[in-house]
């Protein structure tokens, strides 16, 4: 295909321009699909908010990372996939030969193949993300919930690595909408759910999801506390996931989880953050610290089903639509904190 298409160019801090860009020309391998919706998410917003991502986006950029659509030119030497297919793709693929990958971590390749353009009429699948994690979608799974799968894999990922469960207390720091997806996967596998949010909002959100207990740090005087207050004998969480990405929340995680249990850095902080720790507590206390980044093929394929068995429902997750066209006014709202957990951007409107 030839010609343009209109897209959201990312310039630097909080500056994105809709602009005509010339629509990616495929290669072997690899397809081209026409979004049909692309999710806002955190790390897009630390994107905006910052300018750039350490990992994956230099401006001036297309980006945007969680989509689904419809296959509308296929490559030379594509297997499997063809014209009109309804896939999702996802934002990497590792690439299998590494030292990381040789040890089941394909999260952590050396070489993680990330793609971004997702806020876009169209966007390229590079040949890796082809043939590793690009899915068909069925019949009965709307774009809206194919695109969650993203952020879904990172979340079963997280659970996995950090050995929750079932009857385990788990305490999530954050009612952000990953924040949300470990309320309602831990509730799922039946563990009891402790939710730490900031706004009124994410109450309902969170117990919406089936959190258990909710403490609103605004409202108490000691989140940590509060937290520990709701757990047997005062003792603390089995496990504390923090979903925030902030230094003092980190620090709060420590102090939520009982003796022997386990603390997953799942937010990421600022390049740069440090946080103290207290040595006395981490060692007597026997404390596992652990965080977990990203997804892996596996993961992936793990979320898709429970989004296809609509065990994770998008309803849930998504609060509004808007074209392409408002993406930055979506994301300035997004800035002030409202009550929208995702937006599902419509490049075609």
């Amino acid at each position: 295909m030839t010609g343009k298409m209109t897209a959201a160019v990312l310039y630097g801090k909080e500056d994105v321009k809709i602009e005509r860009v010339p629509i990616p020309r495929v290669g072997d391998g690899e397809v081209l699909v026409k979004v049909q919706v692309a999710l806002t998410c955190g790390t897009d917003l630390k994107v905006y908010q910052r300018g750039y991502h350490a990992r994956m986006i230099v401006p001036p950029a297309l980006f945007g990372h969680e989509l689904a659509g419809v296959i509308e030119e296929v490559g030379p030497g594509v297997r499997g996939f063809k014209k009109g297919m309804r896939v999702v793709a996802l934002n990497s693929a590792p690439c299998q030969k590494c030292f990381y990958c040789s040890k089941h971590q394909p999260n952590l390749c050396e070489d993680l193949l990330f793609n971004n353009g997702a806020y876009a009429e169209y966007i390229r699948i590079p040949r890796r993300i082809v043939e590793a994690n690009m899915l068909a979608m069925p019949a009965n799974v709307s774009f809206e919930e194919a695109a969650m799968v993203e952020p879904l894999a990172c979340v079963l990922r997280g659970l996995h690595e950090t050995g929750v469960e079932i009857g385990d207390t788990v305490t999530v720091i954050g009612g952000g909408p990953i924040g949300l997806m470990f309320v309602q996967v831990a509730k799922a596998i039946g563990c009891n759910v402790v939710s730490v949010v900031k706004r009124d909002s994410q109450v309902t959100a969170a117990k919406h999801m089936g959190a258990h207990e909710v403490v609103q740090i605004t409202k108490v005087k000691d989140p940590v506390e509060a937290v520990r207050a709701l757990t047997p004998e005062k003792r603390g969480g089995d496990v504390v996931i923090e979903a925030v990405g902030r230094p003092e929340a980190w620090e709060w995680a420590i102090d939520m989880v009982r003796k022997g249990g386990t603390v997953n850095f799942f937010g990421g902080c600022a390049s740069g953050t440090k946080v103290q720790l207290d040595t006395n507590r981490l060692h007597y206390s026997e404390i596992t610290l652990k965080a977990t980044f990203h997804h892996t093929p596996e993961t992936v394929r793990k979320a898709f089903g429970l989004i296809a068995e609509k065990k994770v429902r998008s309803t849930d997750y998504i609060t509004g639509e808007a074209p392409l066209s408002r993406l930055q006014q979506v994301l300035r709202h997004m800035l002030n904190r409202n009550g929208d957990i995702k937006t599902a951007i419509i490049p075609g409107h």
